[in-house]
């Protein structure tokens, strides 16, 4: 990919406007190093899909996802981050500066990329989930469990982030079923353990989720044994999908070193990824935490490894410009003696 005159050049441009995102944002603002936002197919991340967020540090009453979102758009705006709505559909590490395309079309570069892409909760594909996501559909119980005090509720999964979100709920909830589609459970032993010694779990196995019922709200679920075919409904008002997440990180696996799921690596301690001057923060680099705080964090640390990055390597190309240049005046008077 070649870059045409009308590319336009940044010192740092952000793929990606959910908290980790804005949070760079914010900070590379502030640092003076004019940040280009990308926001993406979905701006705001996967707290606009999100009802009522509490464990957010400062908001005492809690605050709606999509508000606290718009939050910290408007104070990246506030310190004139150009906030751009589009997707990037090529990326082009291989030489400096970098290479960009948004939505196919238009060219960038970058001295230095901020990648914020996020992760994507992977659902069960119901027309009733997505409706019903923030209204007892939920893919985060850390984020949601406390809304289900003395409630039964139910968690879809057979890996360890469903058991881990199954015991994290037996704090709140009254019961919670665990809905697998297979005799047994992928989970580690020791998770397997300390969810068959819980009295408020039960399993349904070799069961799985055909609809999800309610108007307003969730009511419960139809639930279809996998081998009988047969249907029942389950009573609850709270669902779980844990059926693991999808790091939004496609475009980058020809350029950056990866795990087996497609989470970006990054060095210890940092955000930097296995090319210089590229950094990855948020979800797109976390599958253990993934919380709205964490990201921000390490949308904060983005920003500074960047605003750092680029004042090394600033100061290194004048050195080497001086050097060429005082090994120049050298070559010259010699060639005149």
């Amino acid at each position: 990919m070649k870059a045409s005159n009308s590319d336009h050049h940044r010192s740092t441009i952000i793929i990606g406007a959910g908290a980790a995102g804005l949070t760079a944002a914010i900070y590379a603002a502030r640092a003076n190093l004019k940040p280009l936002v990308i926001r993406g197919p979905k701006p705001g991340g996967q707290l606009v899909t999100t009802s009522n967020v509490e464990n957010y540090p400062g908001f005492i009453n809690g605050i709606l996802g999509p508000e606290l979102m718009r939050c910290f758009e408007a104070q990246a705006a506030r310190f004139e981050t150009e906030l751009r709505q589009g997707t990037i559909t090529t990326v082009d590490f291989s030489q400096r500066p970098f290479h960009l395309v948004v939505d196919r079309e238009q060219s960038l570069l970058a001295d230095t990329v901020i990648i914020a892409t996020g992760a994507t909760p992977r659902y069960l594909g119901l027309e009733n989930e997505q409706r019903l996501l923030g209204r007892g559909v939920s893919s985060c119980a850390t984020c949601d469990g406390f809304f289900f005090q003395g409630q039964d509720v139910a968690v879809v999964g057979g890996g360890d982030a469903a058991l881990e979100n199954a015991l994290f709920l037996t704090r709140f909830a009254d019961h919670i079923f665990v809905i697998h589609r297979r005799a047994q459970l992928r989970a580690s032993k020791i998770m397997q353990q300390l969810a068959f010694s819980s009295s408020k779990l039960s399993f349904i196995w070799d069961t799985r989720v055909k609809d999800i019922l309610g108007d307003e709200e969730l009511e419960g679920l139809l639930l279809e044994e996998v081998k009988t075919g047969e249907t029942s409904i389950l009573p609850v008002k709270g669902l779980f999908v844990s059926i693991g997440h999808r790091p939004n990180t496609e475009i980058f696996k020809e350029w950056l070193e990866m795990d087996e799921l497609g989470y970006i690596f990054t060095q210890p301690d940092s955000t930097y990824t296995s090319v210089a001057g590229v950094f990855a923060c948020g979800d797109a680099q976390d599958r253990v935490y993934r919380q709205a705080v964490t990201a921000a964090g390490s949308g904060c640390m983005a920003a500074i490894d960047a605003e750092r990055w680029l004042q090394t390597n600033h100061s290194l190309k004048s050195k080497i410009a001086k050097e060429i240049k005082q090994l120049k005046f050298m070559l010259g008077k010699k060639l005149k003696e």
